[in-house]
């Protein structure tokens, strides 16, 4: 009978995964907790339910958006219209009294609503006097404060639901930890409920993460061109980004929109639907986008900005390749956008932080893993995956070379044995290499003998010993004691007869890896296609001979990663030369006509063909923000009067002015520095850039110690604009 159904309403001949079981449980009148991988199909799992069944659904779900999605879906599998409704803030009051007949009348099987509009008196008022059939939770992840989207008014969906009068209930989520899942399960008052949970491999999807430069826009670029006809989405972070970056696209002739919460929602509504109906092949857009979004051909998902959890990242990447097709994900990642995350969460409940702060560990951890993306991925969804090499990542594809690593799992068992099993992974890494820290100088675990025991390795090596021994279930964590180590027994079986145990030796993102265009063909310098080491160390040698004999360092002329993006583009043109990325106008016909000169040359006698179609384009006067800072240093305005007026925070404002001085923009901010800095210190700064070989802020720090970083900054500012524009 079910599967006549199934093929009478949606057309399927067969169920996938758990779906039928799913689908007994509820119409066996079941509490039913599902979990399940995005692209599974959880929305049949109630949607076919709530057809068969006497009475309205109520589907709890979160976005706008994604009702209306969804109800159009399920309107164009019916011959009436009101088959399903959704009931929001969006509605006025005639449509909702259409929706309320509707539903009077019995024609409705499904009623959306979101948790706002649930807690409505009036809306209880009218619930309490229709037959419902079961009660739906969709992205029931919501729930928990340690799920990615907590929203707290999902927490009172299990008293609104007793008082509009108790049915079965089903939760469905595509992203859920041990630990997520049970919270969920209190919440609404379903321990005893039948648990359904799929795998969370995708072993269609393939994943990878690469370091982010200050040619991550170029990168991203080159790799959606060599995608040519694909669909796929860019998040960012910020609304701001996603503006910016959608213009970047454009201006690159990449049929691209940018979708965010904070747009027209007409627009917004138009930039999703021309998505889905492939007038447009990439959508830039916040985490806004996506939530039960059904196009089953997105090919690639690209992250600008590394997502703050792995619950997050798992969802988004999972848009990609829902048809079993190919699907690429690839991270952008740096600590900056980790310490901008964390500057984010200033200012909420301490508890709040904490969660924050170890989501935002654990996505850090997957970032710099060298070990199988794929069994990271898994094993943080409490799913084990046995193959030690998925052929699907970056790791897998250009393995490390693994290592043995009993003697230090050893120690770091010991260690955590001593120290009672009360510490989290942090502390555990500065007393083995035998960090003094104020934390362990207040237990006095400093004057322990274990202490500094593994003072061998570095903090790195320890991070990676912990992390692997807690994929191989040697250690686990206490998610309820903010993520305190513990020894499994077979941690404590391998202490008294340890065995073999491998670790890959891994290296920081943040460090000397080189992802140099990576597998990116995008032309010229011979076959290789990638950068021309012959023109790049021309160049070198021609700032080099610039820079002696106009007397300012070399990084002051170009930096490496435009002489960089020149070795791979073959500008002939100061209008091609500021195309290149931190070479503005002002620098172009500042330094560029040798340089122009040097490349012509080069490709004449090299008979290079140059990949000007491929050039990327920046879009002209793309942020109005930054001409208004110019204008606002122009009148003298106080730097931090002048972030504050913009919204953002000083340190932002120091990145954005940066980014217009390297771009050969000379800008004065004597005006601010003669007020806020003693002379001295801005002369001993001053005469550090004149001396130093590269404008490397962190060697600044660590070479000025006794100045703030502030300080440093701005003067370096300062530095650029006098001798470089």
């Amino acid at each position: 009978m079910l599967h006549e159904k199934l093929k009478r309403f949606f057309g399927f001949d067969t169920f996938k995964g758990n779906q039928e079981g799913v689908i007994e449980s509820i119409l066996n009148q079941r509490d039913t907790f599902v979990l399940m991988p995005t692209g599974g199909g959880k929305s049949l799992c109630y949607q076919l339910p709530a057809l068969m069944l006497e009475g309205t659904a109520i589907i709890i779900s979160p976005l706008i958006a994604l009702m209306k999605n969804q109800v159009d879906a399920m309107r164009s599998h019916s011959e009436e219209d009101g088959v399903a409704h959704f009931m929001n803030s969006s509605l006025n009051k005639a449509e909702i009294e259409k929706v309320k007949a509707d539903i009077t009348s019995g024609k409705t099987k499904l009623l959306y609503v979101a948790p706002e509009s649930l807690t409505k008196q009036s809306n209880i008022d009218f619930l309490r006097q229709i037959p419902i059939s079961f009660y739906a939770v969709d992205e029931a992840h919501c729930i928990s404060e340690w799920g990615h989207d907590f929203r707290p008014e999902y927490r009172r969906i299990r008293t609104i639901i007793t008082e509009i009068g108790a049915k079965p209930l089903i939760a469905l989520t595509a992203t859920a930890t041990p630990k997520v899942q049970d919270d969920v399960q209190k919440s609404l008052g379903m321990i005893d409920a039948a648990v359904f949970k799929s795998s969370f491999n995708r072993p269609n999807l393939y994943y990878e993460v690469r370091k982010k430069t200050e040619k991550v826009d170029s990168d991203i670029i080159k790799y959606i061109l060599s995608q040519k006809g694909k669909s796929g989405i860019v998040y960012c972070l910020s609304r701001k980004k996603v503006n910016d970056f959608a213009e970047i696209l454009q201006a690159n002739n990449i049929l691209a929109l940018p979708y965010h919460a904070g747009m027209d929602p007409s627009t917004r509504s138009e930039n999703q639907d021309a998505f889905l109906m492939e007038k447009v092949d990439v959508i830039v857009a916040t985490i806004a986008f996506g939530m039960g979004i059904d196009k089953p051909d997105v090919r690639f998902v690209i992250h600008y900005d590394i997502p703050k959890s792995l619950e997050g990242y798992y969802q988004e990447t999972g848009r990609s390749g829902r048809d079993g097709g190919e699907g690429k994900c690839i991270t952008f990642y740096s600590e900056k956008d980790l310490q901008k995350l964390e500057r984010f969460m200033q200012g909420k409940p301490v508890a709040e932080q904490e969660i924050g702060r170890q989501l935002l560990n654990e996505t850090a951890s997957y970032a710099e893993t060298s070990i199988c993306r794929r069994k990271f991925l898994l094993h943080y969804f409490g799913e084990d995956y046995s193959q030690r090499n998925c052929g699907q990542c970056d790791n897998c594809l250009n393995p490390k070379i693994r290592v043995e690593a009993k003697e230090l799992l050893i120690t770091v068992l010991e260690a955590i044995k001593v120290l009672k099993e009360k510490h989290k992974t942090d502390y555990m890494i500065n007393f083995l290499i035998g960090k003094e820290t104020s934390e362990i100088e207040t237990f006095g675990h400093n004057d322990l003998e274990e202490f500094g025991s593994g003072s061998d390795e570095d903090a790195i090596t320890w991070d990676t010993v912990i992390r692997c021994a807690l994929i191989e279930h040697y250690l686990k964590k206490d998610i309820d004691n903010y993520g305190l180590l513990k020894l499994t027994k077979k941690g404590k079986d391998f202490l008294k007869k340890p065995v073999s145990f491998k670790i890959t030796k891994e290296d920081p993102l943040e460090g000397d890896l080189d992802l140099e265009d990576d597998d990116l063909v995008i032309g010229g310098g011979g076959s290789s296609g990638g950068l021309d080491p012959a023109l790049f160390s021309m160049m070198k040698d021609l700032r080099k001979k610039l820079a002696k004999k106009l007397n300012v360092p070399p990084y002051v002329i170009f930096q490496n990663p435009s002489l960089e993006a020149m070795a791979i583009s073959y500008p002939i043109s100061i209008e091609e030369l500021q195309n290149m990325p931190g070479v503005g106008a002002g620098k172009a016909k500042r330094y560029g006509k040798e340089f122009v000169e040097l490349i012509k040359k080069h490709v004449v006698e090299n008979e290079i063909e140059r990949p000007e179609d491929l050039r990327v384009r920046t879009v002209a006067n793309k942020s109005k923000l930054k001409v208004s800072f110019v204008q606002g240093i122009d009148r003298k305005v106080a730097l931090d009067d002048l972030a504050e007026s913009k919204g953002i925070e000083f340190s932002e404002l120091l990145s954005e002015i940066e980014a217009i001085v390297y771009s050969g923009t000379k800008i004065n901010i004597d005006y601010f520095m003669n007020e806020v800095m003693d002379q001295d210190v801005l002369e001993d700064i001053y005469a550090y850039f004149q001396e130093a070989e590269t404008d490397n802020i962190d060697e600044a720090i660590e070479e000025l110690s006794e100045y703030e970083e502030t300080e440093i900054r701005l003067i370096r500012i300062k530095f650029l604009s006098d001798m470089a524009n």
